[in-house]
């Protein structure tokens, strides 16, 4: 496994792999070839059904500038992974140079068969299983585990990452109005916020701070803002919204917090190396599916429980995220995507409850569900695969009509 770098990513939404990953190999090439005179970029699988709603033709452009770059949307073309594209290279005085980008999800990419620029594998163990087993042998906490690994630097990293979600949070929160894109959805992030209720039990309050929370940094990530990959753009709700959230009924201290991010990463990159993160590989199962389980393992580390019990949590989470479709309407990531941060924060949550009391007598592991995830995913149908070609994306209507 690579760094919780390379999985927690700071940049622009709304799509680590539609926007984050074009933009990074665009950048790669511009620098690989800046005696190009234009390009030309034509959009596979479901780059090409849902780009235009995730802006990806407008950051392909817009990262190209000043060299010219036309985009052209192919439907038809079967490619073997979803988030293909090519870029054809034109020069004044030589042939043109075609290259092939798969974007991988989180950012990451590969060019021409080739990941770039991630650096080499440092996590030698190959899943939980192997890792739990270092762990207790070592008394190490997961936490401990990865700073073993990755070195006290990582710390300052992921003290960046809380601050950018703490930002996003904060920004969402504090904006009202519409979301951009002919949908025309409206902020709600505010309104969960201030909405006051006779008698509003403690959990529903909890229900709906933690929805606040959610939905505020998943609108951001709408509105093209700066927010963090956990593990994707569209899944970047459900963690940071559950560890302020955590955080606060627990009293935890930094460290805590830190340790916490590291171990939903560590959790978060077992997914990313033996199952998928990519909503258009293996459905929305494996985004905020992943994601859930992160904040499920966050919340047990910020309750300060065993090794078994974050486990079990981050499992609950996955195998009741097992065959959740990606159908995005419009290909706009708002509908189903926001409130499904806020269900998937609110889900996360209850898992560390119950994973505290059936941990002892789990019968699943989690590399069993990641596993289970990845076939599932392998089974689905291409139009419940980020396509918009099924699922919500197909049978939305807006009211009235």
């Amino acid at each position: 496994m690579k760094s919780l770098r390379y999985l927690y990513r700071i940049g622009h939404g709304p799509s680590s792999s539609h926007t984050m990953g074009p933009a990074n190999a665009i950048n790669l090439i511009k620098k690989q070839y800046n005696d190009a005179s234009s390009f030309d970029v034509i959009l596979y699988g479901s780059l090409a059904f849902t780009g235009r709603g995730h802006l990806t033709d407008k950051i392909i452009v817009d990262t190209a500038y000043p060299i010219p770059c036309n985009i052209h949307f192919n439907y038809d073309l079967e490619v073997e992974f979803p988030n293909t594209f090519d870029v054809i290279i034109h020069f004044v005085d030589k042939e043109d140079i075609t290259k092939r980008v798969l974007s991988l999800g989180g950012g990451a990419i590969s060019i021409d068969n080739e990941i770039n620029h991630e650096d080499e594998e440092i996590y030698p163990e190959k899943n939980m299983d192997e890792i739990i087993s270092l762990c207790k042998k070592n008394n190490w906490t997961f936490a401990q585990y990865v700073y073993e690994r990755e070195g006290q630097s990582i710390k300052d990293y992921l003290k960046e990452v809380y601050k950018v979600m703490l930002d996003s949070i904060d920004r969402g929160l504090k904006s009202e109005g519409v979301l951009p894109g002919k949908l025309k959805v409206q902020r709600k992030a505010y309104k969960f916020l201030v909405a006051k209720h006779d008698h509003e039990s403690m959990a529903s309050y909890y229900n709906r701070i933690l929805a606040a929370y959610a939905f505020a940094v998943s609108e951001e990530n709408a509105s093209g803002g700066i927010i963090v990959t956990a593990p994707t753009c569209g899944a970047c709700g459900t963690l940071p919204s559950v560890i302020k959230y955590m955080s606060s009924r627990c009293q935890s201290s930094e460290d805590e917090i830190i340790d916490a991010l590291a171990t939903a990463g560590l959790f978060g990159n077992v997914v990313k190396t033996n199952g998928s993160i990519s909503g258009a590989e293996a459905g929305c199962q494996a985004e905020i599916g992943t994601a859930t389980a992160m904040a499920a393992a966050a919340a047990c580390s910020l309750r300060r429980m065993n090794l078994d019990i974050i486990e079990c949590a981050a499992e609950i989470a996955i195998e009741h995220s097992l065959g959740l479709t990606c159908d995005p309407v419009e290909g706009y990531v708002q509908i189903p995507c926001i409130e499904r941060n806020g269900v998937s924060a609110i889900k996360a949550t209850s898992a560390s409850y119950i994973a505290e009391f059936i941990a002892d007598s789990q019968h699943i592991s989690f590399d069993q569900a990641v596993a289970t995830a990845l076939q599932t995913g392998k089974d689905m149908k291409m139009a419940y695969r980020e396509t918009s070609q099924g699922g919500l994306a197909v049978s939305y209507k807006k009211k009235g009509e």
